[in-house]
């Protein structure tokens, strides 16, 4: 069959149109969750039914039947495979920031309580398809978005504000006279549906991928700092809480700060450090069924954080920064407070080597 898809964009909305009609399954603000209609409309509008409603009367290609969807920001990409289209749609208050010359945090100008990251799909098949291929189909592209952005990892403060609110449409042609459908009577086409889940799962992670390389959105060792609430400035008043040989002074302090940000472009601290969060992660919030007593990795992970900054020197200090355990150390669960322990030790002892 001939894809008669049209895409009409204007500043206030897209509008997905096929004069002979999709079968559609959504989520969307304005739909009854499966039905037939002719546009497919995606509007800069409220996430509230009657303004959605009433911009997409206003938007809505001919006089066809339509689903819709409030959306704050409709900017999207299309990628096209055969009888498969998928189109992405991002909407996001991130930004990536220069912290120092080489160092860079994401922020977002709302704060991360209102900020959020939303990545949709509305999933096009040129196949007359049944009602219950499309659940299924929504179902896969549900499932497959979810498992990737597990697989990401990310920073716990992202992860909390990502896809709070996405929008997913599935489509398919429809063999009827745009009215009604006698699912008792109706033909439709031979499917491979193995092939065809196996496809629409490669094509929604490209998908995904696609978008995170639009919006230039990338994690750094800062951005998973400020997922366990910690600030340089805190590391820094720790670092020289147990300084007694010399004045504390602000040239000090900078000079702290410096060999800290330093240290944090060093690839084998950086790894150090995310491996002591993971653990900690998966120890406190999965558990293993293996451990159940306090573990000492934490003290072989900060002996080594030290040892990588300044050498052997620094794992002595590292002793006495993890026993004491000054400001903002006291405060972190037993394995980030080794590996913080470990980061202050090898930049306070580096500093006073210079």
């Amino acid at each position: 069959m001939e894809n008669k898809i049209n895409v009409i964009r204007k500043d206030y909305g897209i509008c997905i149109n096929n004069p002979d009609y999709f079968l559609a399954f959504s989520d969307f603000t304005v739909s009854d969750g499966i039905g037939i209609v002719e546009n497919v409309n995606i509007i800069n509008a409220k996430d509230e039914f009657n303004a959605c409603a009433k911009r997409a009367e206003t938007f809505n290609q001919s006089q066809g039947a339509y689903i819709a969807q409030a959306c704050g920001d409709i900017d999207y990409f299309e990628n096209t495979y055969g009888d498969l289209s998928i189109f992405t749609f991002i909407s996001s208050d991130l930004v990536v920031e220069d912290f120092t010359d080489n160092l860079k945090v994401v922020n977002s100008p709302m704060g991360f309580v209102d900020a959020r990251v939303n990545l949709s799909h509305v999933v096009y098949i040129d196949k007359i398809l049944s009602p219950k291929d499309l659940l299924k189909i929504f179902k896969i592209v549900a499932n497959i978005k979810s498992k990737f952005l597990a697989n990401l990892s990310l920073p716990v403060h992202i992860q909390n504000i990502l896809n709070t609110n996405d929008f997913l449409a599935v489509l398919a042609n429809v063999d009827c006279d745009g009215k009604s459908l006698d699912i008792n009577n109706a033909e439709f086409d031979e499917v491979d549906f193995d092939d065809l889940k196996t496809r629409i799962e490669d094509a929604v992670e490209i998908s995904m991928e696609d978008a995170f390389e639009k919006m230039e959105l990338t994690f750094g060792i800062l951005d998973y700092f400020v997922s366990e609430g910690i600030l340089i400035g805190d590391l820094v008043e720790a670092g020289l809480a147990l300084v007694s040989h010399v004045e504390v002074t602000s040239v000090l302090e900078d000079k702290l700060e410096a060999q800290i940000m330093k240290s944090l472009t060093d690839v084998d601290v950086i790894a150090l450090l995310v491996a002591s969060m993971k653990t900690e992660q998966v120890l406190t919030q999965r558990g293993l069924r293996e451990i159940d007593e306090a573990v000492h990795a934490g003290d072989v992970l900060g002996m080594a954080i030290a040892n990588q900054i300044a050498g052997t020197k620094a794992t002595f200090n590292f002793i006495k920064y993890d026993e004491a355990k000054p400001g903002i150390i006291y405060g972190l669960p037993p394995i980030l407070d080794d590996a913080f322990a470990g980061l202050i030790a090898g930049c306070v002892t580096k500093i006073f080597e210079e």
